[in-house]
């Protein structure tokens, strides 16, 4: 029995997917709800499962291209109706048009009668590969092949067409009349020749269309600089107190809930408490309104492979150090597979970037829309500062708060960002509420 692989809806408000990676060929047999195709929405990228066991006899929709929701992009042969492959032209498998990689016989002597079976070899041409040989009249066994295992790409047979393309030019200039003049060629010095031909060479350009997320994080990103009033104010904080404490009770930690105890929960312990003291870098504009909300939803910034994203921690001020850890880590781990839901990626009330991670010393992020705040974290870096009278070594990370001015005072901002600041170095406070 023929399956049709439809684009199921993958959130609100979305109608149209791009195409990501197809994880299954043309021909591959796959298992029911084993991923076939990967669909990248604006929000987030999701895998569709096989409905059933089979084969994947037919991809209508390449990657690159766009399909709606509900849209057919791929056939699938469920094992049930096998013997019925040939579909309703009753016209067998074997006659149909076949989009799989088609194996070129290319240095086979077995194809040609001779030689030991050893010798042999097949080369695996891709369907794009095999469009373009046809279009210019070309045989596998005249391109090289970089993919694996010898297979020839449609990158592959590119670069051969334009290789030909260049060779009458070269050919031309070396029939020229060896009677003939040579031109008076203008003075360059060997150095200055070298570079110009050095300059030359190794100048590839790649061109690769910007994904569907990235679209929409570039998107978001102008528009937060353009609707909002942003402004950033900075603090630094003496990490050495939390430091101490996930030294003293991180491998208990980590026994009891199989989760290492990061500083991630303690900031979202912090925002949380200064959320709730200052109301505003919870709220946000609609319309000519502004919602002050009561619950929080702390978004976390994670990169993945596709860009940025921000899956949200529902009800963040219920949850403790070890239900946010795991939730951090999960979204982050899901993040890397891009297997994060649409839902997670949604709302949120307030948002932490922890640059950081990757080393930034300084930053100034841009918030969320239509959210009114975002924390950016940064590395931890031992300074000397001054402690009563003395300097010392400390280990301190700076801290940036960026912030809708037309929602959020400045005064505001600056009490929340030092609230932070006295919260971490006296963890004891969240503890009190004080």
């Amino acid at each position: 029995m023929t399956i049709d692989l439809t684009v199921p809806s993958v959130g609100e408000s979305i109608t149209e997917v791009e195409i990501g990676d197809w994880l299954k060929k043309q021909g591959e047999a796959v298992r029911k709800d084993e991923a076939v195709v990967a669909l990248e929405s604006e929000k987030a990228t999701v895998e569709l499962p096989a409905p059933d066991s089979g084969t994947l006899t037919e991809i209508l929709k390449q990657k690159g291209e766009v399909a709606k929701v509900g849209e057919v992009i791929a056939r699938l042969e469920s094992n049930g109706a096998a013997s019925d492959a040939g579909g309703k032209s009753g016209r067998p498998v074997e006659a149909r048009e076949s989009k799989e990689p088609v194996k070129s016989t290319k240095g086979d002597p077995q194809a040609t009668g001779g030689g030991s079976a050893g010798a042999s070899r097949s080369v695996i041409v891709m369907p794009a590969a095999e469009r373009i040989l046809a279009e210019h009249g070309l045989k596998p066994e005249e391109v090289t092949g970089t993919g694996p295992s010898g297979r020839i790409l449609k990158e592959d047979v590119l670069r051969y067409v334009e290789s030909k393309k260049s060779e009458p030019s070269a050919t031309g200039a070396a029939a020229a009349p060896a009677s003939a003049p040579p031109k008076a060629a203008p003075v360059v010095s060997e150095i200055a020749r070298s570079h110009v031909g050095a300059s030359e060479q190794n100048r590839e350009e790649e061109i690769v269309p910007m994904s569907r997320l990235r679209r929409t994080v570039a998107e978001r990103l102008v528009q937060a600089q353009h609707n909002a009033a942003l402004l950033t104010t900075f603090n630094e904080i003496d990490m050495g107190v939390v430091m101490s404490l996930r030294k003293e009770h991180g491998e208990a930690f980590q026994s009891r809930y199989q989760v290492k105890l990061g500083f991630m929960s303690f900031f979202i312990k912090a925002c949380v408490d200064a959320l709730k003291q200052f109301p505003a870098l919870n709220a946000e504009i609609r319309g000519n309104n502004i919602a002050y909300r009561n619950y929080f939803d702390i978004g976390v910034a994670v990169g993945s492979g596709k860009g940025l994203v921000v899956p949200v921690i529902r009800n963040a001020e219920r949850l403790s150090f070890a239900e946010l850890e795991m939730a951090v880590g999960d979204y982050g781990k899901r993040a890397r597979e891009n297997r994060l839901k649409v839902e997670e990626l949604q709302g949120g009330t307030f948002t932490i970037s922890n640059g950081g991670v990757y080393g930034s010393l300084l930053s100034t992020p841009i918030i969320n829309p239509p959210q009114s705040g975002v924390l950016g974290m940064h590395t931890i870096q031992e300074r000397p500062v001054a402690r009563e009278g003395q300097v010392v070594i400390r280990p301190m990370m700076y801290l940036a708060l960026t912030y809708d001015h037309r929602v959020v005072d400045g005064r505001e901002a600056v009490s929340f960002l030092k609230r932070i600041k006295d919260t971490i170095e006296n963890p004891s406070r969240m503890l009190m509420e004080v």
